[in-house]
């Protein structure tokens, strides 16, 4: 007999229901549930190891979304027939999943942990992203393992005036904002989105909205757990080690030089790395011999803490950051276009020590990428992909493949400045930008917006409006309401702050934004504040930018392929493209073009491409000849195809043959055709009749050729 589940249901306010059930799947993981929604099912598991590894002092916590395409009934595209490594859109959805959870494991716990979310059922019209971390944390828990959640995740979207949780894919075509929103019953967590140059203050609200959505969903996963033996209580653990008296002792020797190198205001990231690090090793050698060894270990992680103490409060109490700037100041700008001569579009955007090269490449539509996913399907004409390479940093790591990181930063810039990106007659190229991070210290997927917009408008593309982007941090103190909104952060802001709140947009308004918070109660006055202060630095980086370049080149580079398109009926594109597409790939290789056609309701669209204006028209005259209807009356030069012993088969347009009878090549009588005619010969014929029932042409030569005087002309002339 089947076991029963345990289950509790969600009701959203448009009268759908989530439902969330354990006990029945899964049952030797720690923890597991299925999610559904309409026929959506995610089912989603986590296990975490008993005890920690040797000497590790972090969270090695990993999260994967996996979709199967049995889920919709597809199969997977490719040799192999199966699910191979995680699509982009799969690597996303487990970021948003992590960055969600991350941060409410325990200081201390340090167990391997693994989250795993798989689409078992799909429906066309759901989108299951915005379930995947009410799974994963439904799985947390009904375990036994330690997390200071429950999370849960919604897609909050403003359509026709309205904001609606978790829209139909459909629906969320017409939105003019896509917020995912992660949260905790009294704090957001994450952020990610894109929207149509939205202001501050709708923004602000459709967090709320999520929010209030997610306490929902929280309190269900709550009320489950209290049902599930269990998960009550957590498991107990002892990952640290700690030696109090050697903690009091680095932070009484390291805090107050720490403190004098942030108020230094070095703007050089490696040499202040440097003076803390001789902090640290000062107070080691401090160490008898025998203890050294012993104890460097916790030396540096209680250093690290003493060095975070000092620097926030110094930001906070000096209203002065690590490199000298004031909280609101950012970093010195400068810029390049054109710097690559052979890329279709180029551009270097520096912000202090973060440096971006983007290059723009303009295709034709056999470049467009298509998506295959188990849900989502498509084609996209727009791509940015990010780098990230080891030296950007100074450092020495091996290179293997795109990190999830890298696909996470991309889609960030992609979203920012894929809605002014314009369509249709305006940009008829597919684009891909690529962004090569150079140097790094704060925001380089910022700097890969900012100079994707250069680098866009230098390619010639028509965008509507230059779009900058610009991170956020936050130095907050607990137990008072202190606080410090710093613009433009450093990478050692990021990393010892309380936010990183990624905002781009244009002069009027935001179009993508990313937000990952390490502290709990963040009040909606800070995050307005910090909107509002984006907003302002926004500004200030357009106008940098706009020293450079204000708008896109009038005309594309010389060696960028042009394309000009052509409309016929869809009846000639059998034609054009000929048996096997002998026509088509004949004349792409006479007129040196690549012609791309596609069938749009009754018509057939046709693309020319080269970089030569020569080579296009002539491309165009010969599909013009193609779809020409032969009109009676008229001349034609055609090309003799076929010669038989009543006439000869003339091609009077590619494709078009018409008969000249023997009767109709010259005036005299003639025995053979081939005393005149032989086949490849270029003669003048004019169209005299098309047979009615049959569309036979018949053509005539002699009619074009003077008749010759008979006899009896002759003799009435005398």
């Amino acid at each position: 007999m089947a076991p029963k589940g345990i289950i509790r249901t969600i009701e959203l306010a448009d009268g759908r229901t989530i439902t969330i059930e354990t006990g029945r799947l899964a049952k030797q993981a720690d923890g597991a549930v299925v999610v559904s929604m309409g026929k959506t099912m995610l089912l989603a598991t986590v296990v975490s190891a008993k005890e920690a590894k040797e000497d590790v002092d972090f969270m090695p916590l990993s999260v994967d979304y996996k979709e199967k395409y049995a889920s919709t009934g597809k199969f997977p595209g490719g040799f192999f027939k199966r699910e191979g490594r995680p699509s982009d859109y799969e690597v996303l959805i487990a970021r948003l999943v992590d960055r969600a959870l991350r941060p409410l494991f325990p200081d201390n716990y340090h167990a391997e942990t693994q989250v795993l979310i798989n689409l078992i059922s799909g429906e066309s019209d759901v989108a299951p992203d915005a379930l995947a971390a009410l799974a994963a944390s439904s799985a947390l828990a009904v375990s036994d393992i330690p997390f200071n959640g429950p999370i849960s995740e919604v897609r909050v979207a403003y359509i026709d005036g309205k904001f609606v949780i978790n829209p139909s894919i459909t629906a969320l075509a017409g939105a003019e904002l896509d917020l995912m929103v992660a949260a905790t019953i009294d704090n957001i967590m994450m952020v990610e989105g894109e929207s149509k140059e939205v202001s501050e203050a709708l923004m602000l609200e459709a967090l709320k909205v999520a929010h209030d959505a997610i306490r929902v969903q929280c309190q269900a996963q709550i009320d489950l757990a209290a049902m599930v033996e269990k998960a009550n209580p957590k498991r107990v653990y002892c990952h640290e080690v700690n030696d109090e008296e050697l903690r009091e002792a680095v932070l009484a020797f390291a805090y107050k030089p720490c403190y004098e190198i942030a108020m230094k205001g070095n703007p050089n990231k490696h040499e202040r790395s440097d003076a803390f690090k001789a902090v640290c090793q000062q107070y080691i050698d401090t160490l008898p011999e025998e203890e050294s060894e012993a104890k460097t270990k916790l030396v540096k992680r209680y250093f690290h803490d003493a060095e975070k103490k000092a620097v926030r409060d110094a930001i906070l109490n000096e209203r002065i950051r690590l490199d000298g700037r004031k909280l609101n100041e950012i970093r010195p700008i400068w810029s390049e276009v054109d710097y690559l001569p052979s890329a279709h579009g180029s551009a270097i955007f520096t912000r202090g020590e973060t440096q971006a090269l983007v290059t723009v490449t303009l295709g034709t539509k056999l470049d467009v990428q298509t998506i295959d996913g188990a849900v989502f399907e498509g084609t996209s004409t727009f791509m940015l992909h990010y780098n990230f390479p080891s030296f950007s940093t100074g450092e020495v790591k091996p290179n293997r493949g795109v990190s999830r990181r890298e696909v996470g930063h991309g889609n960030l810039a992609e979203r920012a400045l894929k809605v002014m990106v314009p369509g249709g007659e305006e940009n008829p190229y597919t684009v891909r930008v690529v962004s090569d991070i150079l140097e790094s210290n704060g925001s380089s997927s910022m700097a890969s917006v900012c100079g994707g917009t250069l680098a866009l408008m230098d390619a010639g593309v028509k965008i509507k409006k230059p779009v900058a982007g610009i991170a956020m941090g936050l130095i907050t103190e607990g137990g008072s309401d202190k606080f410090a909104v710093l613009s433009d952060i450093l990478g050692d802001e990021d990393h010892l702050g309380d936010m990183d709140f990624k905002v781009t947009g244009t002069k009027d308004g935001i179009t993508a934004c990313q937000m990952d918070i390490k502290v709990d109660g963040l009040s909606y006055e800070v995050l307005e504040q910090a909107l509002e202060q984006a907003r302002q630095g926004r500004l200030h980086i357009l106008g940098e930018m706009a020293k450079t370049i204000t708008e896109p080149r009038a005309d594309y580079k010389d060696h960028v392929p042009r394309i000009e398109k052509m409309m016929i009926d869809k009846e000639f594109i059998g034609a054009i493209i000929g048996p096997g597409g002998k026509i088509i790939q004949e004349m792409q290789r006479e007129t040196n073009t690549t012609i791309v056609i596609e069938e749009q309701g009754n018509f057939g669209v046709i693309d020319i491409v080269s970089a030569n204006k020569e080579s296009i028209d002539l491309a165009k005259a010969r599909i013009r000849a193609i779809v020409a209807v032969p009109e009676v009356g008229e001349i034609y030069l055609g090309t003799v195809k076929n010669i038989m012993p009543f006439g000869a088969f003339v091609e009077i347009l590619p494709g078009k043959d018409g008969l000249l009878h023997i009767s109709e090549i010259e005036w005299k009588r003639l025995e053979t055709v081939e005393s005149v005619l032989k086949v490849g010969d270029k003669i003048k014929v004019k169209l005299i009749g098309v047979d009615a029932k049959t569309g036979k042409m018949k053509l005539s030569r002699k009619v074009l050729i003077p008749r010759p005087e008979s006899e009896q002309d002759r003799n009435n002339k005398e």
